[in-house]
Parts: structure tokens; sequence; C-alpha cells
């Protein structure tokens, strides 16, 4: 999986969006975009699908500019991804259901995809707008097996 422009960039600017309206002010997306070094374009794409998702509410008009339409800690990273249509399919399979990967069956490797992209969609489900702002996100991250578990090819040795 590729994480793709729009999905890494709507995380920037919600970001940079919550951390500059932070005293209720509104705030134009020029100033995201000079700040972020994105094309004021393509962020006028992002934001009108994040209007739409009610994650930011815009006011028009020579003061007007954006602001969060609710609080940065209740809005998780998942949220912007799934507003602009960023996805964390890790199979080369169609979008569809049931999809073939290859060859008109699913591949061998096809679980361990699916299953990396469920925890990737848990992850970012589970770390808020805020976290990120305050820098904490990934700090403290457990341990997938414990030290001395051994895994050869699908069997786990202890």
């Amino acid at each position: 999986m590729e994480l793709n422009t729009r999905g890494r960039y709507a995380v920037m600017a919600i970001a940079d969006l919550a951390k500059a309206c932070a005293d209720g002010g509104l705030v134009p997306l020029s100033a995201i975009a000079e700040r972020q070094m994105i094309s004021l374009a393509y962020l006028e794409q992002l934001f009108a699908k994040l209007r739409r998702a009610g994650l930011v509410d815009s006011e028009r008009g020579r003061a007007g500019g954006y602001r969060l339409a609710r609080p940065a800690h209740a809005m998780s990273v998942a949220d912007v991804m799934t507003a602009v249509a960023e996805t964390t399919d890790m199979t080369r399979c169609g979008a569809e259901a049931g999809a073939p990967c290859l060859g008109g069956k699913r591949c061998m490797t096809h679980q361990l995809w699916e299953a990396l992209g469920d925890h990737i969609d848990q992850f970012l489900a589970g770390v808020t707008i805020q976290q990120v702002l305050d820098g904490e996100v990934g700090c403290k991250r457990p341990p997938m097996l414990a030290p001395h578990v051994v895994f050869t090819g699908g069997v786990v040795l202890r």
C-alpha cells in the first residue's frame, strides 16, 4: 500500500487548521497552503470533501475561512482519511467483495495483507488530531510478539 497525497495532505491540513484556529477564529486556505506547501487548488478540492463530511465549517467573505466542525480531540485521523476517500487496502484485489487477486482466485498472502490493512485502520481510528498536535502518536508501541516467541512461517514456537 502506498498512502497517496490525498490522505497525507488532508491530515496535514486538518492538523494545521486545528493548530491555527485554536482560538476559534477562521483560517483561509491560502495560509494553510503556504505553511504546508500544498497547492491551493488541491486544498480546495480536499476541503470540499472535508466540509461535506462535516469535519470543517466554512464562512465566505473577506474575513472568511475554515475552522474545525468539532474539537480536535473528537476527530480521528481515520475520519479525515475516510472523508477524502483514502483507503488502506493492502491487497491488489478489486474493491468489490470477493474480487480475485490473481488468476481468478485469491492469492496465498491475501489474508496477511487484509489483516495488515485492518490494523492500519484500527490504528488511524485510535489517533485523534489532538494527539497528532500534541506529538503523542507512536510514543509507546507494544511489541507485536513476546521476545521468547519465534514465528516460523505459520507456526509459533515458544
